[in-house]
């Protein structure tokens, strides 16, 4: 899936929250299907894997490749040559590309448009698997990552198990640096995304 896709979904949907009333602050369950870090580490991943899959081969089937490639060119030769046109002032070829306004913004509301139908589709199932399939299936948290990846200030978004919360016994964190079940399913996602959408030539690269 998406880069873009997977952000807009982090950034509208609650990730940390006492969504089954259980109050444990993350999703997950204290008695998982699937227990143990390597199997719940590789498993969360595949599930990772197999959606971005399923969304690759939605978008084969539902996009004209060709012709976004071809928008897609287009519009960033456009945009390239607007800002260079702009950095050097020069007001005859602005004057020129703003008679190309209309037409450029006509493509680029085509080019969103063909990646919101496919968008459509699969995000229903994205939805449904995220809440309802892996957080009685897994743990809290999945893996062990080297270093902490709280990079991001707030704790609405924490990746990894601070020390404060591994040495709370009513958390759900065992140990520093735990990698909590959405964000391994999150990055393992973003880190497989680009390898299949280009095996399946549904790539947004135009190199």
């Amino acid at each position: 899936m998406d880069l873009n896709f997977i952000l807009l979904f982090i950034e509208s949907i609650p990730l940390q929250f006492d969504f089954f009333g259980e109050d444990r602050g993350a999703m997950g369950s204290d008695d998982p299907i699937v227990k143990g870090v390597v199997l719940s580490l590789f498993a969360v991943a595949g599930f990772g894997i197999l959606l971005n899959i399923f969304n690759s081969v939605v978008r084969k089937k539902m996009i004209d490749q060709t012709k976004l490639k071809r928008i897609m060119k287009e519009t960033r030769a456009y945009q390239k040559e607007k800002m260079a046109a702009m950095r050097a002032k020069d007001q005859a070829k602005m004057s020129d590309l703003n008679k190309k306004s209309s037409y450029m913004n006509k493509m680029s509301m085509e080019m969103m448009q063909m990646n919101m139908r496919p968008m459509m589709i699969t995000f229903v199932p994205l939805i449904l698997i995220f809440y309802f399939v892996l957080p009685p299936l897994f743990s809290y948290t999945v893996a062990l990552s080297p270093i902490h990846l709280n990079i991001i200030p707030g704790d609405l978004f924490q990746l990894t198990c601070t020390a404060e919360q591994a040495a709370d016994p009513e958390h759900v964190c065992n140990e520093e640096n735990e990698l909590f079940l959405w964000a391994w399913y999150m990055l393992a996602s973003i880190a497989f995304s680009g390898i299949i959408m280009k095996l399946t030539k549904t790539s947004m690269d135009l190199s």
